[in-house]
């Protein structure tokens, strides 16, 4: 009776040291995910966003599209009213001929000067020759008035820079626009990222290139994706500009150190055609290990390993031979 108690006691204890030690790796394991794997639920989803602002003013006479619409690059926008544009362009079209009319005037007085040779005097020949110059230079500075007047009636129509999505307010027939004033805005969808925010104690596991998982919130599908760069500075908040140009350090000490947020921006590989990319929806992204380190460490210990043997080898190899020479 005695021996039966004896093993149920000592069951009982290796089955408690089984469930404590169990329970010790489950909550090492969690305590190391938590506060050091690299993860982190303050990510965001990111594009650029192009402005686009007119390079001429005057009032919108047509819009061709709508709030949060889907254009291509060059897809027309908007249209500046073009008569003024027009007339401006006429203007300087007729200032050239104008000037070259003038321009050929010189010419054939310079070519009778020419052809009278001493007949006429050297200051007269100068002076027709300086014309012909004089005109040239104002036939060009007329045609570079003319080129400018068609760009600017060809920069009334406005269009898109990238293939992506107006913002939620498109321009209105009759508003006037004023020329580098921003209209809309375009969100390049080819630029779409995830940037994530991680501590400075997780940086260690983070590295160029390694594979990353992306949950988007409300999304129940997981994006992949890769580390495409870290940031190289962050903003100190505890030091100021001083009139004197000394370095200004808030005096303040905290006893309870938070670490800082660096960012992480995250490339994705695939999105599936149906997935809702929105900038600026939150996302938990997570680090993962590349798998790719696993077997080069694996390399490097058989190459450690076949070094040593190698070694070995030749030590045994050489003490046979002078074994040999010994007898």
């Amino acid at each position: 009776m005695n021996v039966k108690k004896t093993w149920f006691s000592a069951g009982q204890i290796l089955l408690t040291l089984i469930v404590v030690v169990v329970a010790a790796l489950v909550l090492w394991r969690i305590v190391n995910y938590y506060m050091f794997s690299p993860w982190t639920r303050d990510g965001h989803v990111r594009a650029d966003v192009i402005q686009v602002a007119p390079d001429v003013g005057g009032l919108i006479t047509n819009v061709d599209v709508v709030d949060n619409q889907q254009v291509k690059k060059g897809q027309v926008l908007f249209v500046i009213d073009q008569a003024r544009y027009a007339l401006a362009l006429r203007l300087s079209q007729a200032a050239l001929e104008q000037r070259k009319a003038t321009l050929a005037q010189a010419k054939r007085e310079f070519a009778r000067n020419i052809a009278l040779g001493n007949l006429v005097a050297s200051e007269t020949l100068e002076e027709s020759r300086t014309r012909v110059e004089q005109g040239e230079a104002a036939a060009a500075d007329a045609q570079v008035q003319v080129d400018t007047a068609k760009l600017n009636l060809q920069r009334t129509t406005i269009v898109s820079p990238v293939d992506g999505y107006l913002n939620d307010r498109a321009p209105r027939e009759g508003e006037y626009v004023s020329a580098g004033h921003a209209v809309l805005s375009v969100v390049d969808m080819h630029s779409f990222r995830v940037d994530g925010y991680f501590e400075e104690t997780r940086l260690h596991g983070i590295h160029i290139g390694q594979p990353v998982e992306i949950t988007v919130m409300g999304e129940t599908r997981p994006l992949r994706g890769h580390v495409q760069s870290i940031v190289a500075a962050i903003e100190d908040r505890d030091r100021q500009a001083s009139p004197n140009l000394l370095p200004n350090v808030n005096p303040a000490f905290s006893w309870v150190r938070l670490a800082q947020r660096i960012p992480v921006r995250v490339a994705l590989d695939e999105v599936p055609d149906d997935f809702r990319m929105i900038a600026g929806r939150t996302a938990t992204v997570a680090v993962r290990a590349d798998a790719d380190d696993k077997p080069r460490a694996k390399d490097h210990a058989n190459g450690a390993s076949g070094a040593s043997g190698t070694s070995a080898a030749s030590g045994a190899s050489a003490a046979l031979a002078a074994s040999g020479a010994s007898q």
